[in-house]
């Protein structure tokens, strides 16, 4: 298997936060590559935003701007439920 060196430099907010330095297979590598690409984005800025989502605990940026109230449709309305059904004690 062959391994393929893969640099990492991340911005956010205009600071640099971290350089880092991982191997992986080259079949990964090439993959990574071209999601970059077909993502617009550099190869670290793909990475960078990999990492982020799985170890970031918080709302993607926008989140409540573009889901939550992003709704652009008629209003949403919920029907009546009708009554609860009864069911037999356990």
């Amino acid at each position: 298997m062959h391994i393929q060196q893969i640099y990492v430099s991340y911005v956010k907010g205009g600071g640099l936060l971290a350089q880092v330095h991982f191997y992986v297979p080259e079949r990964l590598a090439s993959e990574l590559r071209e999601r970059a690409q077909a993502n617009g984005l550099s190869l670290s800025w793909y990475v960078a935003k990999l990492v982020c989502r799985e170890l970031e605990h918080d709302w993607p940026d926008s989140y409540f701007d573009t889901v939550v109230g992003g709704w652009k449709g008629d209003p949403l309305e919920r029907p009546p439920q009708g009554d609860y059904e009864t069911r037999g004690s356990l």
